[in-house]
């Protein structure tokens, strides 16, 4: 499906937003803000998206519009809805705006949801208290609401509770309930975080045709570069509590005025790229509590000049600085280019108007600029004019050159695994459990990994991949199948082998934080590994903090403890504990997928120096084929439990020949408007079959395109027999299960 962007109409607006300030409150009767002044405009059918790291206050804002906030919070400013003043606003008078007017869809569905009541009666409440609607009409029209969403046999859904919904389910659940009262604007804050690549699409869709079906405006907050690529019109991104640069989305992809900008984008992993480092920008935000003078960014900003720190610049156009005079002034850092800013910081009302999209240029105004195009930078129009890369910006880390490259074959076979299952009993009752089935979790895995590769093992929610990883690190005989490791059986280790072993297999997990211990200081967790494999206390002393300089950390920390340290620091802390006993496979569990996407791109380049310097292998498992697509070597994809598709990453990349495979892909958004609005989406319908049954023949038909067209005969081979994984020829290494392939 290919999605079309068109520029909104000029008209009134629908939600004016002035000067937003939010403070929390601190301790010891201080205050910390967390909005600092934030001006936006929605215009009736667009699209905002909102963008910027953790903590940068987007979902504050959002939730500020409807007061969501808590007690704590001080909600200064303006927020007019159709002209009428929401900040202040008596609770009864603002609950009747709350889902008739505007309503939400939250990031996490389950929580947002009473557990302890039906769906059905959740949406009947949500359309009884906004109109004059009998029970029986009012769940009629909840029916028809999930039919709408996309969720099957509505009438029986809506007796189900939200913990026997999947979480698409859930989400799309979440956004009937929003439209059920015909609102003019729809609040989705980061509403596909949690959801695997194949269910976010399928959610954007139904935000998609519920907007188109409501005609309400739409403010997406996403951490997602891609996902705001492919559904905003216009974007707004925020730093430290307010929008540094604000433009439509082509402008603000294509032509950044802002260093933050240039850098999220530069750091950003694409499917349609491929290696090399990625550019991260250094550091860490400043605590809200404790920003400095001046521009906040400037800390972490590659252009920072004397100035920058002095008087935090104003949201203003950048276009009239981009003439060759007036860059040259900039360049200088002359009084002659601080006067500039100056003079358009002095017209703030205009600058604000100009952000929320008064003119004609993809929602936003001239007076700000020529092209409404808007930057809190100093040097927005020496960006404006030379257009850099992010990698001409910010300084890119070399990655050591790998080894001379030696054939595949040739290569010491690191892991092998082949006819991998595992289940596991389904039991019912609490006192007396009796069995009365079997979750068959994986059912025939295939991976093979070679001495210095980097293999990525991908797939839903549910495909199998944790409980492939368990079964390896668990050094015993599988259930079924053969696992080889570094040559040696699995099945056939003693327990003192299986020890060793353990030396030359480390896991860095998802969380750091819960697979660090918080009592224990950085040194002595980096130390445990060695300790555990008896290694000489000189060695220890040694050997910490040679691993703290390797993963890019200060050896003088470790005496911290894990609660000091960013999210991205913690990652590096785990990854140097799992190579204190020099591994040879690193088993990588989402190690970058709860890390925003500027320190994300910092561990993905040291992972890949690492490799490149110590000769690792790598099984790397994630849901972002981004970060695969970047990282990995060789691919494999997991459904159901079952490898349907594996092979040389470009190779599987470029030319999927299995239809689940081609499904995922298309899925993936790319931080590209015009591409991702070019795009052919496959979206598969409903959730993966439960693993509880044991199917026959190809497990993925109920939710396969190439399946839907094929004739009463070939439909048989697909019902009846199980496809095994083959090539275009024989022993060709791309091979796919799939009786059908491309």
């Amino acid at each position: 499906m290919t999605t079309t962007v068109e520029t909104p109409p000029t008209t009134a607006p629908l939600l004016d937003v002035r000067d937003l300030r939010v403070d929390f409150a601190g301790p010891r009767g201080t205050t910390v803000p967390a909005v600092r002044g934030v001006d936006l405009t929605l215009r009736r059918g667009e699209t905002l998206g909102i963008v910027g790291e953790s903590g940068s206050g987007k979902s504050v804002t959002a939730l500020s519009v409807l007061g969501l906030l808590p007690g704590t919070a001080r909600v200064r400013g303006s927020v007019r809805l159709d002209g009428r003043e929401l900040v202040g606003l008596p609770g009864r008078e603002l609950a009747a705006v709350r889902g008739r007017r505007v309503a939400m869809v939250f990031q996490d569905p389950l929580s947002a949801f009473t557990p302890v009541y039906r769906i059905g009666d959740q949406i009947v409440e949500a359309l009884r208290i906004h109109q004059s609607l009998d029970r029986a009409a009012a769940r009629a029209r909840a029916a028809e609401l999930l039919d709408l969403v996309g969720i099957a046999a509505p009438e029986r859904a809506l007796d189900s509770f939200p913990h026997e919904f999947s979480g698409g389910m859930r989400q799309r659940a979440m956004i009937a309930m929003a439209i059920a009262n015909d609102p003019d604007i729809l609040l989705a804050d980061e509403p596909t975080t949690a959801l695997d690549v194949t269910i976010q699409a399928q959610v954007l869709d139904v935000l998609r045709t519920a907007q188109r079906e409501t005609g309400a405006a739409l403010v997406l907050v996403s951490h997602d570069l891609g996902v705001i690529a492919g559904m905003a019109d216009r974007v707004a991104v925020m730093y430290a509590g307010r929008v540094v640069e604000t433009a439509g989305v082509d402008e603000l992809f294509t032509a950044p005025r802002h260093p933050y900008t240039l850098g999220l984008i530069g750091a950003v992993p694409r499917l349609d790229g491929r290696g090399g480092p990625l550019v991260p920008i250094p550091g860490v935000p400043a605590p809200m509590a404790e920003l400095p003078a001046g521009c906040p960014f400037a800390d972490r900003c590659p252009l920072v000049e004397e100035r920058c720190r002095t008087a935090e610049p104003a949201l203003t156009g950048g276009a009239e600085l981009g003439s060759s005079d007036a860059v040259g002034v900039v360049d200088a850092a002359g009084g002659a280019g601080t006067d500039a800013v100056a003079g358009t910081d002095a017209a703030g009302v205009v600058g604000t108007d100009a952000a929320a999209g008064t003119g004609e240029a993809g929602g936003a105004g001239r007076a700000g600029g020529a092209d409404g195009h808007l930057a809190a930078c100093v040097r927005a129009g020496e960006l404006a004019e030379r257009r850099p890369a992010p990698s001409e910006v910010y300084p890119v880390p070399p990655v050591p050159p790998a080894a001379v490259p030696v054939p595949r074959e040739e290569r010491a076979p690191v892991l092998a695994v082949s006819g991998l299952t595992k289940t596991f009993p389904l039991v019912k009752g609490t006192v007396f459990k009796r069995r009365i089935g079997e979750v068959h979790a994986v059912d025939g895995v295939e991976l093979d990994i070679r001495q210095g590769e980097t293999l990525g093992l991908v797939g839903e929610s549910g495909s199998g991949k944790s409980t492939t990883l368990f079964e390896l690190l668990r050094l015993a005989a599988p259930e079924s199948g053969r696992i080889e490791l570094l040559g040696q059986d699995a099945s056939a280790l003693s327990r003192a082998e299986a020890h060793r072993m353990r030396a030359r297999l480390q896991i860095v997990f998802q969380d750091p934080m819960a697979s660090l211990d918080p009592r224990m200081p950085v040194g002595d967790i980096v130390a445990e590994p060695l300790r555990a494999q008896h290694t000489a206390r000189e060695e220890i002393a040694r050997r910490v903090p040679e691993l703290l300089r390797q993963v890019g950390l200060d050896p003088a920390h470790a005496v911290r403890y894990p609660h000091q340290f960013s999210g991205g620091q913690r990652q590096r802390i785990s990854i140097a504990r799992a190579l204190a006993v020099r591994p040879e496979l690193l088993v990588l569990d989402e190690p970058v997928s709860a890390l925003d996407v500027s320190i994300q791109a910092g561990v993905l380049n040291l992972l890949q120096s690492l490799k490149a310097e110590l000769g690792l292998s790598y099984l790397f498992v994630s849901h972002d084929l981004s970060v695969i697509r970047h990282l990995a070597d060789r691919v494999s994809v997991m459904y159901l439990g079952r490898t349907v598709e594996h092979g040389e990453v470009s190779a599987v990349f470029d030319r999927p020949r299995h239809p689940y495979t081609r499904a995922l892909l298309s899925a993936v958004p790319l931080p590209d408007p015009a591409a991702e609005r070019a795009r052919n989406r496959i979206l598969l319908a409903g959730d993966p079959p439960s693993p509880t049954t044991r199917h026959t023949g190809c497990r993925f038909r109920g939710r396969c395109p190439v399946y839907a067209g094929l004739d009463a005969g070939s439909r048989g081979r697909c019902e009846n027999e199980a496809p095994a994984l083959t090539g275009p020829a024989p022993g060709a290494d791309h091979q796919a299960a799939c009786h059908f392939p491309e």
